[in-house]
């Protein structure tokens, strides 16, 4: 099973996003949940080789955070900070 789908299979909280060391739109993301009362789980892409690209491959999308609401049976790819703002 690929990484990306562990991480959405074994978080156990309301959203997962995918950031990177040194990035104010992954803090912004994360306050913007804090905000509305939602669990998450953060997963640093600088510590798995490998990881952003198959993130990318998955999503097309190329910049962090990459959000996903897992709250369903399904997870939703959000997007990123501007588009979970959207998204709430």
């Amino acid at each position: 099973m690929p990484p990306l789908h562990e991480h959405l299979k074994s978080a156990k909280t309301d959203f997962l996003y995918f950031s990177q060391t040194i990035c104010p739109y992954c803090v912004r993301a994360a306050r913007t949940l804090e905000a509305n009362g939602l669990s998450f789980t953060e997963v640093n892409l600088d510590n798995y080789d490998g990881l952003r690209q198959e993130v990318v491959r998955v999503t097309g999308h190329r910049t962090v955070p990459v959000v996903f609401d897992i709250r369903g049976d399904k997870p939703i790819f959000v997007g990123g900070s501007d588009h979970l703002l959207e998204y709430l």
